[in-house]
């Protein structure tokens, strides 16, 4: 499919796939949406302490980026995971200039070493962050009571249904560790039940530039 680096409406770039007509990122603003979603309504609710998070997408690496320069703040230690099925390249990351829009020229080395790191080994990008990438389906995800948090980051409802199902949530609620916590960008009616669905207790909030919402889901007790 093919793929072009556009400009959202915070300045910062995204990579669009033309023929879904669909967005790594809100074009409304691609960092401006990591932040709200990832960072202030996930991140911010683990301080003082090690956490495991999973992204689904890892995509252009950006929430990993800001979740690396976000720890210090809430003294976390993160273990990172991500899963991708369809890399992007080098070439693409160097176009979103992602380190100099969040005016951290200082970062490109580690956002450089997140990207140029061997896939399905874990690599410590420092000596409180490590990654693992994973190149993989969704649907392959086993994992029982490991993460923290889960950034739920996959291509919109609108194209990719198949990732948004009773399925795939089931698999992110057996991941997740108890009072384990999963967010994501998206509010849709059918996507909040099928997390209702399979155990989730969910909430909406209020969503980022372009979205009346978003959705966060607590793994609690059965």
């Amino acid at each position: 499919m093919k793929r072009r680096i556009i400009t959202t409406a915070d300045g910062s770039k995204t990579i669009q796939i033309e023929d879904w007509d669909e967005q790594y990122h809100s074009k409304h603003g691609a960092i401006q949406e990591a932040y709200h979603v990832f960072i202030d309504h996930g991140l911010m609710l683990f301080q003082n302490t090690a956490i495991k998070i999973l992204e689904i997408g890892f995509g252009t690496g950006l929430n990993a980026l800001i979740t690396l320069m976000e720890m210090e703040k809430q003294n976390l230690q993160i273990q990172y995971v991500g899963v991708e099925a369809f890399p992007v390249s080098m070439e693409e990351v160097e176009q979103l200039e992602y380190c100099m829009q969040l005016n951290a020229p200082e970062n490109q080395s580690l956002f450089d070493k997140m990207h140029a790191s061997e896939w399905e080994k874990t690599i410590s990008i420092t000596s409180n962050f490590s990654l693992q990438k994973q190149k993989k389906d969704f649907k392959s995800i086993n994992d029982t009571d490991l993460f923290n948090l889960i950034y739920f980051d996959a291509f919109g409802a609108r194209v990719q249904p198949e990732l948004w199902t009773e399925e795939i949530f089931l698999k992110m609620y057996n991941a997740l560790q108890e009072k384990g916590v999963l967010v994501t960008y998206a509010a849709k009616g059918s996507v909040r039940r099928a997390l209702q669905a399979v155990g989730f207790t969910v909430e909406r909030l209020p969503g980022p530039p372009g979205k009346r919402e978003m959705l966060r889901a607590a793994k609690t007790k059965e």
